[in-house]
C-alpha cells in the first residue's frame, strides 16, 4: 500500500452518521427475518410450547441488551466481540472471535440470499435460483460500495415493509381466530409433547429458537457509523421486534393449522398461514416481503463484515491492501473479497442450506458467548473505563449459560453440523494466524531459501536477502504508548504486550506535559532501563508539551505516519474528558 493509501486509512473521509431508523433497519432486517423460519423450528422441537420457548429467547436477549450496551458503551469501536477481546486480552484470542463472526456473516449472506430467491421461485417456478442468488449478492456488493448512507435507504424501505407485513399478518390472523375460535389451538395443545416431557421440549425448542436472534451482534460491528446514543436504541428496537413478533407468529401458527402440518410447510410457513387466514393475496404479499427482508439480511452482512474486516486490517490481522478506499471513502476491496468468498461457498455447497446452517449455528452462538466473556474481562481488567450501563453478575451468568446450553442443544440435535463448521473454521483461522505469525514463518522460509541458494539460485523467484528486507519492513512499523507517568511495571507490561502481539521493533513512549510541568527524571531513567532490557526493541522516549486529546493524537498520527490503532493508552478514568470513540481507535493495553 503506497503512502497516499496509508494516509487515507489513517484518516478516512468524513461520512454522515446513521440515525436511529437507518441503523435499526440495517441490523433489524437480519434479526426480524428470523420470523420467517424460527416459528417452524420452535414448533418442530417444542410443539405446543413453541411460543414459550420463543419468550425464553426474548428474556435471554433482554439480558444481552445490557451486556452489549456495557461493552460497546465502554469500547465504542467497530469489531463487536473482536474489539471487546482485543482491548481486554491478546490479539490471538480476539482473532478467534473475529473468525467466528466472519463465518457467521458469510453463512448469513449466502443463506439469506438463497432463501430469498427460493421464495421468488415459490411464486415463479422458472426462476433460476443459483444464478439469481449470485446476482443478489452482487447487487448488495454494489450498494455497499456506493456507501452506507445510500444502502441504508434501501434497508429502511425493506424494514418498514417487513414490519408492516408482519403486523398485517397478525391482524388478519386475529380476525380469523375471532371468527373461527381456538379449537385448533386446543387440539394442538392436547397433542403429545416432542420427546415426551415438557422440559425436554422446552430445552430443544429453546436451542433451536435461539437462531431467531441471529443478527443481534450486527449493530456492534458498525457502531462507529452511528450517531452518538443510537447504538443502545438499536438493541432495544431489535429486542422489542423479536420478543413481540416471534412468539405471536408461533401462537398464530398453532391456533390456525394442525401442528402435524408444520413440517410439510416449513420452508414457507408464514406464507401458508397467510393463505389460510387471509387468502392468496396475503400469501403472495408475505412471500414478496420474505424475499425483500432476506435480501435486507444480505445487506446487513455486507455492512457488518466491512466494519469488522476494516478494523482487523488496521490491526494487521489481514493484508493491508484491503484498506484502499474509493472516492466515497468505502473500502471496496473488502466488499469484493466478501462477495467472492460468498459465491465460492455457494458453488462449493451447491446451495445446500443444511451445510451452511452448520456453520451459521455454531459460529453465531459462539460469538454471543464470547461477547459475554468479553464483558467479564472488561469488568476485571478495565473496570475504571467509563460506560453508560453495567450488566450485573447474575445477568452475565444466566446469559452465557443460556447460550452455551443452546450450543449443546444444537450439537445434540445436529451432530454433523460440528464437522461442517470445522471445515470452514479451520481455513479461516489459518489465514488470520498466518498474518499474526507471518514474521516467524518468513524467518523459517528465509532459512530454507538460504540452504538452496547455492545450488538452485537461478530457479528461485526470490532471494533470502529479499525476504530479510520484507521482514525488516514489517517490523519497522512504529507503535506509540502515551504515558501519564506510569511506573516501570506498567510500561514493562506494555512492552511485553507489544512484543507478544505486534510485529515491530520500534516503539515511542510519549509523555504529555502541561504548561507548568517538567519532564519526570525517574520515568526517563526507567525507560532507559527498559530499553536495555529489550535489546531487540528500539525505544524512543519523547516529551511533548500540550493537551492530550483527539486533536493531539490526530496531529501526531499524521506527523509520524502512524495509524491511531497503533497507539496505546492505559484505561482512562471517569475524569477523562473524551470518549474512547473520539480518540479514533486508540487501543487499551493496561
Amino acid at each position: 500500500m503506497d503512502k497516499d493509501d496509508l494516509t487515507h486509512a489513517i484518516a478516512p473521509p468524513h461520512a454522515p452518521k446513521l440515525k436511529e431508523l437507518p441503523a435499526t433497519a440495517i441490523c433489524g432486517n437480519d434479526i426480524t427475518s428470523s420470523c420467517l423460519y424460527v416459528s417452524a423450528l420452535a414448533i418442530i422441537y417444542a410443539g405446543q410450547y413453541a411460543w414459550v420457548a420463543l419468550l425464553m429467547v426474548g428474556a435471554v436477549l433482554f439480558l444481552f441488551r445490557k451486556i452489549y450496551g456495557e461493552v460497546v458503551g465502554a469500547l465504542p469501536l467497530n469489531g463487536g466481540a473482536y474489539n471487546a477481546l482485543l482491548n481486554t486480552t491478546s490479539k490471538r484470542t480476539a482473532s478467534l472471535a473475529a473468525c467466528l463472526t466472519l463465518l457467521s456473516y458469510m453463512a448469513t449472506a449466502v443463506i439469506s440470499a438463497s432463501e430469498a430467491m427460493h421464495y421468488v421461485h415459490h411464486l415463479w417456478e422458472d426462476w433460476p435460483v443459483m444464478y439469481a442468488t449470485i446476482g443478489l449478492l452482487a447487487i448488495f456488493m454494489g450498494l455497499t460500495i456506493m456507501g452506507i448512507g445510500e444502502s441504508s435507504m434501501v434497508a429502511i424501505i425493506i424494514f418498514i415493509t417487513h414490519i408492516t407485513t408482519l403486523t398485517l399478518l397478525i391482524i388478519v390472523g386475529a380476525v380469523f381466530l375471532f371468527n373461527h375460535g381456538l379449537d385448533t389451538f386446543l387440539t394442538n395443545f392436547a397433542q403429545p409433547l416432542p420427546g415426551g416431557s415438557i422440559w425436554r421440549a422446552l430445552f430443544f425448542g429453546f436451542a433451536a429458537a435461539m437462531l431467531g436472534i441471529s443478527g443481534f451482534e450486527s449493530s456492534a460491528n458498525f457502531v462507529e457509523e452511528q450517531e452518538q446514543g443510537v447504538f443502545p436504541k438499536t438493541l432495544r428496537n431489535m429486542w422489542l421486534a423479536v420478543t413481540v413478533f416471534n412468539p405471536l407468529t408461533a401462537f398464530l401458527v398453532l391456533a390456525i393449522i394442525p401442528m402435524s402440518a408444520v413440517p410439510e410447510h416449513q420452508a414457507a410457513l408464514l406464507a401458508y398461514i397467510g393463505e389460510v387466514a387471509g387468502g392468496q393475496w396475503l400469501a403472495i404479499l408475505v412471500s414478496v416481503n420474505a424475499a425483500l427482508v432476506l435480501s435486507g439480511a444480505v445487506l446487513t452482512s455486507y455492512v457488518g463484515v466491512t466494519g469488522l474486516v476494516h478494523r482487523m486490517t488496521l490491526d494487521r490481522c489481514l493484508p493491508q491492501f484491503l484498506l484502499i478506499t474509493n472516492k466515497r471513502g468505502t473500502a471496496y476491496l473488502i466488499m469484493m473479497a466478501f462477495f467472492l468468498l460468498c459465491v465460492s461457498i455457494l458453488l462449493i455447497t451447491q446451495g445446500d442450506l443444511n451445510a451452511l446452517a452448520g456453520v451459521y449455528t455454531i459460529s453465531f452462538l459462539s460469538v454471543m458467548a464470547l461477547f459475554g466473556i468479553g464483558n467479564i474481562l472488561l469488568k476485571l481488567r478495565r473496570d475504571k473505563l467509563p460506560r453508560p450501563v453495567r450488566a450485573s453478575g447474575w445477568a452475565l451468568f444466566v446469559a452465557i449459560g443460556a447460550v452455551v446450553a443452546a450450543l449443546v442443544g444444537n450439537a445434540i440435535l445436529n451432530p454433523p453440523y460440528l464437522f461442517v463448521f470445522l471445515k470452514y473454521f479451520i481455513p479461516t483461522v489459518a489465514l488470520v494466524y498466518f498474518m499474526l505469525y507471518r514474521t516467524t514463518l518468513l524467518r523459517l522460509f528465509t532459512y530454507l531459501v538460504k540452504q538452496f541458494e547455492g545450488t538452485f539460485a537461478k530457479f528461485l523467484p526470490f532471494t533470502s536477502f529479499q525476504l530479510k528486507r520484507l521482514i525488516t519492513e514489517i517490523n519497522s512499523q512504529q507503535f506509540v504508548f502515551f504515558t501519564r507517568g506510569d511506573n516501570i511495571a506498567n510500561i514493562n507490561q506494555v512492552m511485553r504486550y507489544i512484543e507478544d502481539n505486534e510485529h515491530t521493533n520500534r516503539i515511542k513512549i510519549v509523555n504529555i506535559l502541561g504548561n507548568n510541568e517538567h519532564p519526570p527524571k525517574k520515568l526517563m531513567h526507567e525507560v532507559d532501563v527498559l530499553d536495555r532490557a529489550y535489546p531487540d526493541m528500539d525505544v524512543d522516549f519523547i516529551v511533548i508539551k500540550g493537551h492530550f486529546g483527539p486533536q493531539l493524537i490526530d496531529e501526531l498520527s499524521r506527523k509520524w505516519n502512524i495509524p491511531k490503532n497503533f497507539m496505546f493508552i492505559g484505561s482512562p478514568g471517569q475524569r477523562f474528558h473524551y470518549g474512547l470513540q473520539e480518540l479514533g481507535g486508540v487501543r487499551l493495553v493496561i
